[in-house]
């Protein structure tokens, strides 16, 4: 067993799909396999049972995985330890982000910047998209982690990974037996959507509209899960990117898959202010050694 074999255990465990796992590792869905089917030889055990839809560990991928992430963190601290006893930084950072974003987890990031970089004075902020760009424009934020590729031509912007949008209704719905469903099928129904400073809800209303699709926002929220609760109780449907549907907070809801040629795609970017503090370059690093590419799997594979 090595850290790379455990990166790809732990990736493929959270996305449940091997080519948004190899995505993530930002490795080919090849690489990936191979490592997975050779560390379960190793083990002379299966740890994933594998479908048409989705991956699921088994027991002993159960077993095995706090161990997988045990192994990250203390590799990952050890770095850490190495960098700080060899590189001394101080001023601040000023980040901002929008909830769930699914390709990058942002506290587990800013907890290894602040372990690698205890003097730097860090700052978060949470909020919409559009409000974050915003920000970052003015100078007020140093480095955003946003999902919009909405007035990103003038700031410092670099893809960090794309999710499908696909439609989730409660498990009662009339809808909830489809597997796939057309445009045309979601007129004047009832819908559940975020305010205007998210980006979910700007690209919902331009695929609505590029649909000819009317629809009724009933309810409005600021939070995902707030969401997934108004959807369980029946208040409407909604437009989410695919890790959102795969939140537990989502179980006993049905995800319906939208026209493959049509279906809107969640872009996550990270964008850098133009005179941003030297550590958000610093904070880009960490994120990108993270999910630096094997040097030998071939090219990286973008997730559906």
């Amino acid at each position: 067993m090595d850290l790379r074999q455990m990166e790809y255990l732990v990736a493929l465990a959270d996305e449940q799909h091997f080519t948004r796992a190899a995505a993530v590792c930002q490795v080919s869905q090849s690489g990936l396999s191979a490592a997975i089917r050779s560390l379960e030889d190793e083990l002379g055990t299966p740890l994933f049972t594998r479908t048409t839809r989705r991956v699921d560990p088994t027991d002993a991928g159960l077993a095995l995985l706090p161990f997988a992430r045990g192994a990250l963190a203390q590799a990952a601290a050890g770095r850490d330890a190495v960098i700080r006893a060899t590189h001394a930084l101080s001023g601040r950072l000023r980040v901002g982000a929008e909830q769930c974003l699914g390709v990058v987890d942002v506290p587990p990031l800013l907890e290894r910047f602040h372990r690698r970089y205890p003097l730097v004075d860090i700052h978060f902020t949470q909020a919409g998209s559009h409000d974050l760009v915003a920000q970052t424009r003015r100078g007020d934020l140093d480095v955003a982690f946003v999902a919009t590729t909405d007035h990103l031509a003038i700031a410092n912007s670099v893809e960090l990974g794309r999710r499908s949008v696909v439609l989730l209704t409660p498990s009662d719905h009339a809808l909830a037996a489809r597997t796939s469903i057309e445009w045309a099928e979601l007129r004047d129904r009832e819908f559940i959507d975020f305010r205007p400073s998210w980006a979910m809800r700007s690209l919902n209303d331009a695929a609505c509209t590029a649909a000819s699709v009317t629809r009724r926002v009933r309810c409005t929220v600021d939070d995902i899960h707030t969401l997934l609760d108004l959807i369980h109780r029946g208040l409407g449907i909604a437009l989410v990117p695919q890790h959102i549907a795969a939140k537990p907070q989502a179980a006993g809801l049905t995800s319906i898959q939208l026209p493959p040629e049509s279906t809107p795609q969640w872009v996550v970017s990270a964008i850098t202010a133009t005179h941003a503090e030297a550590s958000a370059t610093r904070l880009l690093e960490i994120l990108d050694a993270d999910h630096s590419p094997a040097q030998d799997d071939g090219p990286v594979t973008t997730a559906p």
